[in-house]
């Protein structure tokens, strides 16, 4: 059982990586470049949202509060939010605005892994929960205001076969 928990904890976000990265290699050209321009910001800018965030709420890893060894080792740093689960979260959220249903299903694994990590007993719930919220409500700021303005700005440089209206 333990296997399972480090495996989820560690190394099953690379799972929704893949998954990821296969549906993209599947998509047309000119999707396939919204995509990676979608990732390529809204990743980033999930990551600094994040950072941000962790500076205004601390919440102390489980292990340290409960004085116990847990399953993997860590820092004893702020818990919030689950840079693995930001991650698995913030690369199906991306992948959910282009489709739901491969969306939901990265966002339902990218919940596994941070129950693995909340077992694993590095993270509280409310790490999972927040990297999960961080994640969806930044990639949706960002595909509702400036994917589109993006991707008419970038669009010339790397599809010349496009037209893109102004």
């Amino acid at each position: 059982m333990n296997f399972l928990i480090i495996f989820g904890a560690k190394y099953l976000y690379l799972v929704i990586v893949i998954a990821a990265l296969w549906y993209v290699s599947t998509q047309p050209k000119e999707q396939r470049f919204r995509i990676i321009l979608a990732a390529c910001f809204a990743l980033p800018l999930t990551y600094v949202v994040a950072k941000l965030m962790s500076s205004f709420y601390y919440d102390p890893r489980p292990f340290v509060v409960g004085n116990f060894t847990p399953l993997l080792p860590h820092a004893p740093d702020n818990g919030f939010p689950s840079d693995h689960t930001l991650l698995s979260a913030a690369v199906a959220a991306v992948v959910f605005f282009f489709h739901r249903k491969l969306g939901i299903a990265l966002f339902a694994v990218a919940f596994l892994v941070g129950m693995a990590r909340v077992v694993a007993g590095i993270h509280h719930f409310i790490d999972i929960l927040g990297s999960i919220i961080i994640a969806f409500l930044v990639t949706a700021f960002f595909m509702k205001y400036l994917l589109a303005p993006l991707y008419r700005y970038f669009a010339p440089f790397f599809l010349k076969d496009v037209t893109v209206d102004k």
